[in-house]
C-alpha cells in the first residue's frame, strides 16, 4: 500500500508521540519521577517518527514475505539509529545513548536485543497498526487534519530550534569556562534568554551526559584549522563524494564494457561521468565505518554487506517514489530482493568497504589533506554548487522525459521550462544518459 504525504506526516507525529510517550515511561519506572526524554520540550521523540515513516515508505512491498519483512524492519531501524547517534554526537560532540554494556552492540549507537525488537515493530506496523491509522484518518476532515499538521509541524520545527540553541548555549558556555583564564568571558544574549535556560535545564536532567569536553574540543578545532579536511571533517566526506561519484562511474563503466561488451553511460547526473549513488555510498560508507577502520577484515566486510544492501535498497525505492523510475533491475539474479538487491552484489559491497577501508581511503585521505586549506574549501564549495545544479536539472530532465513517454507524443510543450528541457535533452539524449532506465507505474 502507497500512503499519500498527508498520511504520512501524520504517522511521523503520532509515532513521534507515541516513542515519547515509551521513553517517559520507561524513565519514570527506572528514575522513579517524570523525566522528559524527548529531543524536544513537547511530547515528541521525532526518531521515533522518522522510523516509521522510513518503514511505511520503504517496507510495504515486502509485507507478502514475513522473513523479509522482519529484517527490513531490523536493518533499516539500526541504519536510523545509528546514523542518527553518530549525527547528534558529531554536532553536540556527546553520545545521547549508549548501549556499550548491552551484549552484541555496535559502537554503543545500537544493539541486537532493541535493533530485533524494532523488526516486531516494523511487522506489527506494516500489517496492522498503520492501516488501522490510516482508516481511523479518514474520519477527520482533510481541511481540519492539513491545519493541526501545519500547527504541529510550526510548533515542532520551533521547539527544535530552541534545544539546538540551547546545546549550543550548553556547549559556550563551557568555552567560556575554558577562557577564564584568558579573561575572555562573553554571555551571548540570544543564547541564555528564558526560553533557552529552561530547556537547557530539562536537557541537563534528560541527558546528563551531554556536558560537553569543550577543552579537548578546542584543542582538536585548532589543530584541524591548519590542514584541510583533517579526520572524518565535512570537506573530507564531501571530497570522497566526488571522487567516489567519478570511480564509481568509471567503474561500472568497465564492468559493463567487459560483462556486455557494450560501452554505455552509467552517470546519474546529465552533465559529467558522476554516479551519485556511488558518491553518497562512499561518503556514508567513511562516515559509518570511520570508527571501524582498525577493525579486522570479516568485521567491516559483515557491517559493508549490510549497510549497502540497506542503502541500495532504499535508494531503488526512492527514486521511483520521485521520479518513477527504476534505474537497476536485479530480477534476473538468485537471491534478489525485489529486484532491488541481491546478494551477490552485497557481498560486493562489503568487499567494497574492506578494500576501501583498508586500501583505498587511507591513500586518498592523505592526498586530500595536503591540498591547501584555503584553495581546498573554495574546490569543495564550488564543486558542491554545480552539483546541487546539476542534480535539479537531471530531476527536471527526467520528469520531463517521463511525462513524454507517457503521454506518446501526443501533448504539445505547455511552458518555457518543458521547451528547454525538450529542445537539449530530449529522448535520444536522455536514453543514451540512462540507458537502462524503465518507467514505472
Amino acid at each position: 500500500m502507497v500512503y499519500s504525504f498527508y498520511e504520512i506526516s501524520w504517522f511521523f507525529l503520532i509515532y513521534s508521540f507515541i516513542g515519547w510517550a515509551g521513553e517517559v515511561c520507561v524513565a519514570a519506572l527506572n528514575k522513579k519521577k517524570f523525566v522528559n526524554r524527548g529531543f524536544v520540550s513537547g511530547p515528541f521523540c521525532p526518531i521515533y517518527g522518522t522510523g516509521a515513516v522510513a518503514f511505511a515508505v520503504f517496507l510495504p512491498e515486502l509485507k507478502g514475505n514475513l522473513f523479509f519483512l522482519f529484517l527490513g524492519g531490523v536493518i533499516l531501524a539500526s541504519f536510523i539509529e545509528f546514523s542518527t547517534g553518530a549525527l547528534l554526537e558529531k554536532v553536540f560532540h556527546k553520545k545521547w545513548w549508549d548501549y556499550s554494556g548491552i551484549r552484541f552492540n555496535f559502537e554503543g549507537y545500537i544493539c541486537l536485543r532493541y535493533s530485533l525488537l524494532w523488526g516486531a515493530f516494523a511487522v506489527l506496523l506494516i500489517y496492522f497498526v498503520n492501516p488501522f491509522i490510516a482508516s481511523v484518518m479518514k474520519l477527520l476532515p482533510e481541511m481540519a487534519g492539513t491545519i493541526l499538521l501545519w500547527g504541529f509541524g510550526v510548533l515542532l520545527a520551533l521547539d527544535a530550534l530552541g534545544t539546538t540553541l540551547a546545546i549550543w548555549g550548553m556547549q559556550k558556555r563551557m568555552e567560556q569556562i575554558s577562557q577564564l583564564t584568558e579573561g575572555m568571558v562573553q554571555v551571548s544574549k540570544i543564547l541564555e534568554n528564558a526560553i533557552t535556560v529552561r530547556i537547557t535545564r530539562r536537557m541537563e536532567k534528560a541527558f546528563p551526559a551531554l556536558e560537553v569536553k569543550a577543552l579537548k574540543e578546542q584543542g582538536r578545532q585548532k589543530e584541524k584549522a591548519k590542514v584541510f579536511a583533517q579526520g572524518c571533517s565535512f570537506y573530507k566526506l564531501a571530497s570522497l563524494f566526488f571522487i567516489g561519484a567519478f570511480l564509481g562511474d568509471l567503474t561500472e563503466t568497465v564492468f559493463c564494457l567487459i560483462t556486455t561488451g557494450r560501452l554505455m553511460s552509467r552517470s546519474s547526473v546529465v552533465y559529467g561521468p558522476f554516479s551519485i549513488v556511488w558518491g553518497l555510498g562512499c561518503a556514508l560508507l567513511t562516515a559509518v565505518l570511520y570508527r571501524l577502520r582498525k577493525k579486522s577484515d570479516s568485521y567491516i566486510f559483515i557491517a559493508g554487506t549490510l549497510l549497502g544492501g540497506a542503502y541500495e535498497y532504499i535508494c531503488s525505492v526512492f527514486t521511483e517514489l520521485v521520479f518513477g523510475t527504476v534505474f537497476w533491475d536485479y530480477s534476473g539474479f538468485q537471491f534478489n530482493l525485489g529486484g532491488r538487491i541481491n546478494l551477490l552484489y552485497c557481498f560486493f559491497w562489503g568487499i567494497a568497504a574492506v578494500v576501501w577501508m583498508k586500501v583505498l581511503y587511507p591513500r586518498l585521505s592523505r592526498w586530500i589533506e595536503k591540498c591547501p586549506v584555503k584553495m581546498g574549501k573554495v574546490c569543495c564549495q564550488v564543486m558542491i554548487v554545480f552539483m546541487i545544479g546539476n542534480c535539479l536539472l537531471s530531476a527536471l530532465a527526467l520528469g520531463r522525459y517521463e511525462e513524454r513517454q507517457r503521454m506518446g507524443g501526443g501533448e504539445e510543450t505547455v511552458s518555457e521550462v518543458d521547451a528547454f528541457l525538450d529542445r537539449h535533452f530530449d529522448d535520444e539524449r536522455m536514453e543514451r544518459i540512462y540507458p537502462n532506465a524503465k518507467i514505472v507505474d
